[in-house]
Formats: C-alpha cells, sequence, structure tokens
C-alpha cells in the first residue's frame, strides 16, 4: 500500500520561491558590492590601521638596527604640545575660511551665468573648466611668475592702475599677503569643478517651477531666491563640504611656492606632517599628524552627512 505525502499549504508553496528569490537577491547585492568592499578595505581601512600602529611607535623613515619600540601616545602628546602644529593647523582653518566664500562664490556666479541661452555656453564652459583639469605645479610656476616682486606683471598692473601711488607688494613673502596669494591662485585654479556641480545642481530645476512663477508674477530676483536657491540647497552642501575637506589637504601651493614661510605663515598640517616624516625622518611622528588629519576629515564626512539628512537628499 502507498502512503501519500501530505498536501503543502498553497502559502508554503508560494513562500518557498519568495525565499529561493530573496536569498538569489542578498547573493546578487553582496557580489556587486564585494568589490568595492575589497578595494576600500586594502587603500583605505588597512592603511589607516598601520599608521596608526606606526604612530604608536618610534619608526623612522629609514629602518636602523635597533627595532622601533612601542611608544603609546607619546607622538600625540608631542605634537600637542608643539606650537608649530597649533599654527598650522590656525593656518589651514583660515585658509578654508577664505577660499570658501571667494571658490565658491566665483563658481556659482559663473554656473548662473553659463547656465543662461547665451552663445558660444559650451565653449566658454570648456574655458572656464580648463584651470580645474590643469596640473597644479603648472599653475603655481605660472602665478609664482605673477607675484614676482617687485616687477612681477601683477605689480606692474597694479601699479599703472594706481599710477604709481601703490607700492609692489611682495605677495609671497609678506607675511600679510602669503596665504592671501595662495588663496587667489586656489580659487582660480578648482573653481571650475564647483561650476560644473552648480550647472548639474541648475540643470535638474525642473523649468515648471519657473513657469508657475511667471504665471504667479515674480520677477527675476523672486523666482532666483525661492526657485533657484532651494532648488540648489542639496548642491549647496554638496560642494561646500567637499571643497572644505580640499582645503584642508592644502600641501602643492605651499610647498612649490613658500614652503610653509615667511615665519611660518603659510604652514599647513600636510606640509608639517610631509616635513617632520621626509625632511626629519620621523615616520612614526608623521604617522601621528595623519591620523589626527584623518579624524577632522572625518568629523567633517559626518557633518556632512547630517546636513543631507536634515536636507532629506
Amino acid at each position: 500500500m502507498t502512503l501519500q505525502q501530505p498536501a503543502l499549504p498553497a502559502t508554503a508553496v508560494a513562500a518557498r520561491p519568495a525565499r529561493l528569490r530573496d536569498r538569489g537577491r542578498l547573493f546578487q547585492e553582496v557580489g556587486m558590492l564585494a568589490p568595492a568592499v575589497v578595494l576600500l578595505t586594502i587603500f583605505l581601512v588597512v592603511p589607516f590601521l598601520l599608521s596608526f600602529w606606526t604612530a604608536m611607535t618610534n619608526q623612522p623613515l629609514v629602518p636602523r638596527p635597533t627595532p622601533a619600540r612601542f611608544i603609546g601616545f607619546t607622538n600625540f602628546l608631542r605634537i600637542f604640545k608643539d606650537d608649530l602644529f597649533w599654527t598650522s593647523l590656525w593656518n589651514v582653518s583660515r585658509f578654508t575660511f577664505w577660499i570658501l566664500p571667494v571658490q565658491c562664490g566665483l563658481a556659482f556666479a559663473t554656473a548662473l551665468l553659463l547656465h543662461q541661452k547665451l552663445p558660444f555656453r559650451n565653449f566658454f564652459r570648456g574655458v572656464f573648466f580648463l584651470p580645474a583639469i590643469t596640473s597644479m605645479v603648472v599653475v603655481c610656476v605660472i602665478w609664482g611668475t605673477l607675484f614676482q616682486y617687485p616687477t612681477g606683471p601683477l605689480n606692474q598692473v597694479i601699479g599703472f592702475l594706481s599710477g604709481g601711488r601703490i607700492e609692489p607688494i611682495d605677495w609671497l613673502g609678506d607675511p600679510n599677503w602669503a596665504m592671501f596669494s595662495i588663496v587667489l591662485l586656489s580659487a582660480w585654479q578648482a573653481y571650475g569643478f564647483q561650476m560644473i556641480v552648480y550647472l548639474a545642481g541648475l540643470q535638474g530645476i525642473p523649468d515648471e517651477l519657473y513657469d508657475a512663477a511667471r504665471i504667479d508674477g515674480a520677477n527675476a530676483l523672486q523666482r532666483f531666491w525661492h526657485v533657484t536657491m532651494p532648488g540648489l540647497r542639496p548642491t549647496h552642501v554638496f560642494v561646500l563640504v567637499i571643497t572644505t575637506i580640499q582645503a584642508f589637504k592644502l600641501y602643492t601651493q605651499v610647498a612649490i611656492l613658500t614652503q610653509g614661510g615667511p615665519k611660518s605663515s603659510t604652514e599647513t598640517v600636510v606640509h608639517y606632517m610631509v616635513r617632520a616624516g621626509f625632511e626629519e625622518q620621523k615616520l612614526g611622528y608623521a604617522s601621528a599628524v595623519s591620523v589626527i588629519l584623518f579624524l577632522i576629515v572625518l568629523v567633517i564626512a559626518l557633518v556632512q552627512r547630517q546636513l543631507l539628512r536634515r536636507f532629506d537628499v
């Protein structure tokens, strides 16, 4: 006599393929995430852990016969007691405070202009974006020529426009002007990237919103404040945070033009770290500086996340 298997409920039969689909979807998602996770682990997580471990030792740049010793948080304590580190942190904070309105404001104004229906606007977009893809070393050489004291082109133009009443300015040799000069050339070189981001944000605002505002009788200024600015709110947040992070990594301009001078007025955290690691050959000390810089950038990233949540992006 053959025993019959009891029939499964219809819900159980339907749930089995659903579970299989969910499992297959999970494997697919894990497979898509795996390359990025592996690369981030190799090139971000592992180097940070190694850097943190090196920061806890007295490891020199060139290995010595005696092995490096574990010294705990001694490097961090030395950094916090070094006045030059606080000077470099203040300088890079001052640079960030100046570069944000100059660079972002210039990029925003240029994007608004090139968003209009102008002849050859695509050509001008490429021209204005060209400095962003130019090597910073080349930019520093060009601006270094412009900043030459006392007969540089910039001083000659100022002297001509003022009728000789303004004395030549030592742009890179005067502590009062050196950081401003770095801000000026940095904003000119990098504003093209923010301009492209703002253009993308402007193109993402629906034209129907402007049409509805015109029907309601809004003039150009009212359309700008009540349509353009709210539509660019996520773009403003992105540009602000990205520019801040890039500003804290200031190095190339200082290394080529001023080497941290005059009188440490342009010393930055990254330049301070590189000098400690390669010139003074204190690899453990430099690693501690890099960990501190990483934490600063991490805090900025967390602020970005909170702002994005606040604006429901």
